[in-house]
């Protein structure tokens, strides 16, 4: 279901979030939240998939219930692959929040939006790299995050 929601183009998917929200800020958030469900929930699910069957296996022998395996086997194991959805899902998020400005609700895509009817071509220019370095920065910061919260994949490639 939630790769149907990705398929939509984003100017589509607020047309057909305007109903039910309204021109608000609500309806941006909402088509975000839409979108980066999508990402989330494949890499989630992917991360679920590449844990060993050997270690569930262990892990049942040891006398894990599922509720455990999930939170201290299963999961812990996925959180590389989950983290990187959410990385994707973040810098996705930054650069579809522009497309916002269309509504009135883009953050710096409303300069984008403004300044693209003017002859100051600097305020495009200047809002658009804004949006990468924001986007960029956000990757970094989840990039050092995911890297404390999954040491062992450090030591696998050393």
């Amino acid at each position: 279901m939630t790769t149907v929601l990705y398929t939509i183009p984003s100017l589509a998917m607020f047309s057909l979030l305007l109903p039910v929200y309204g021109l608000s800020e609500t309806l941006v958030i909402a088509g975000l939240v839409l979108y980066s469900l999508t990402l989330l929930v494949r890499n989630i699910l992917a991360g679920l998939r590449a844990v060993p069957e050997d270690t569930r296996q262990a892990a049942r022998g040891m006398g894990y219930g599922p509720i455990r395996l999930l939170l201290t086997v299963e999961l812990p194991l996925a959180l590389p692959a989950a983290m990187a959805g959410l990385r994707i899902a973040t810098v996705s998020a930054v650069s579809l929040a522009t497309v916002g400005a269309i509504v009135g609700f883009g953050g710096l895509g409303n300069l984008i939006y403004s300044g693209m009817n003017t002859y100051f071509k600097a305020q495009v220019l200047t809002a658009s790299v804004l949006c990468v370095v924001i986007a960029v920065l956000a990757d970094l910061l989840l990039l050092g995050v995911q890297r404390l919260l999954t040491p062992w994949t450090r030591a696998a490639r050393a």
